[in-house]
């Protein structure tokens, strides 16, 4: 019951925020959701299933680019393609844009599934290598696939049907989902792979399908998270899509705690506001009229690599470590300090 007049005030906010609030603080709000449905994601096979991977930034770029050529019209297409023309098949197609969200995540889960099977073979430190070898792999060829991506050139004008009932719909599915998953049977066995793989297997656990099942509904939900990005920015080109989205997301759920769903929420949050405000740092500032200190490019990304690095050295297990918000312990915040109150 708490739950859900919780989600109506969330949801009630939103309708306000929606109604009152400029097309900036409106665009932070659609990226804070974004980030909540790609950290959640994420942490399922780094934290909840335990495996280091580093390819999300592939499954965005398929899901944004899949989406994307699926809502834009012939004619729009015809506008991006200008060196060489779209292949035909693509050329003609136009969907809404519902069912274009899930070919984006049904195109990353595809491949997910594809790339699965070799992945799970290796593990530690050789799956990082492979998974980060597959995203670099996924923008060269976006990259080089000239008549399906348009290269380097990206896509524009890509209609923005993104808003808020859209990207926060999906985080909260998402959750829903994930959260289901993870108090299930089906997520005690990947926690119980997280812990110890071997012990997993001789308990008649099957660790390679749990893992490639982990893998794909993260990948699906990884994919729908850039279909809502592509029509929220408008433009896309393969240079969005590099480590360095695969690095933010990592920074979320360390900061937020490997293994915590709740941790990923509240760093997601923490994360793309700070992004915002730390972009004073990269821009000339002036200083009561005296002086002006010049920005520096890039110096966000510098103070999130020392945040991280911090974290690890000083608070490694993150904001949540493992553990998940509960109404009970919520309310048991309160009752501690009106007893301290009572004593004082």
């Amino acid at each position: 019951m708490l739950t859900l007049i919780a989600v109506g005030l969330v949801c009630g906010a939103l309708f306000l925020a929606s109604r009152f609030a400029d097309e900036y603080q409106i665009r932070i709000l659609n990226m804070v959701a974004i980030y909540i449905t790609l950290a959640v994601s994420y942490n399922l096979i780094n934290g909840i299933t335990g495996q280091f991977s580093l390819e999300p930034n592939a499954f965005v770029a398929l899901g944004a680019y899949s989406a994307s050529l699926m809502t834009m019209t012939p004619l729009e297409k015809e506008m991006n393609f200008i060196i060489d023309p779209c292949v035909p098949w693509l050329a003609h197609a136009c969907v809404p844009f519902l069912p274009a969200i899930l070919i984006g995540g049904l195109t990353a889960a595809i491949f997910a599934v594809f790339m699965g099977f070799p992945v799970f073979r290796v593990r530690g430190d050789y799956l990082a290598i492979v998974t980060l070898g597959f995203g670099e792999v996924i923008r060269v060829v976006a990259n080089n696939a000239q008549t399906v991506t348009n290269g380097p050139l990206g896509l524009k004008g890509i209609a923005m049907y993104t808003d808020l009932r859209w990207t926060w719909g999906l985080a909260f599915v998402t959750l829903f989902v994930i959260v289901r998953l993870v108090n299930s049977s089906y997520g005690r066995a990947l926690k119980a792979i997280r812990e110890n793989e071997l012990a997993a297997e001789s308990m008649g656990i099957n660790s390679f399908r749990h893992k490639l099942l982990a893998f794909t509904l993260a990948a699906f939900f990884e994919g729908m998270a850039g279909a809502m990005l592509a029509h929220l920015i408008t433009t896309i080109s393969p240079m969005l899509f590099t480590f360095f989205l695969t690095f933010n997301l990592l920074i979320i759920i360390v900061l937020g705690g490997l293994g915590s769903l709740t941790g990923s929420v509240i760093a997601a949050i923490a994360f793309t506001w700070g992004s915002e405000l730390l972009r004073a740092v990269e821009e000339p500032t002036n200083v009561f009229g005296w002086f002006t200190i010049p920005g520096i490019p890039g110096m966000r990304m510098v103070i999130f690599a020392v945040l991280l690095i911090c974290a690890m050295l000083f608070w490694r297990e993150g904001i949540m470590g493992r553990k998940e918000f509960s109404w009970q312990w919520f309310l048991g915040l309160f009752s501690h300090k009106h007893k301290g109150a009572e004593i004082a």
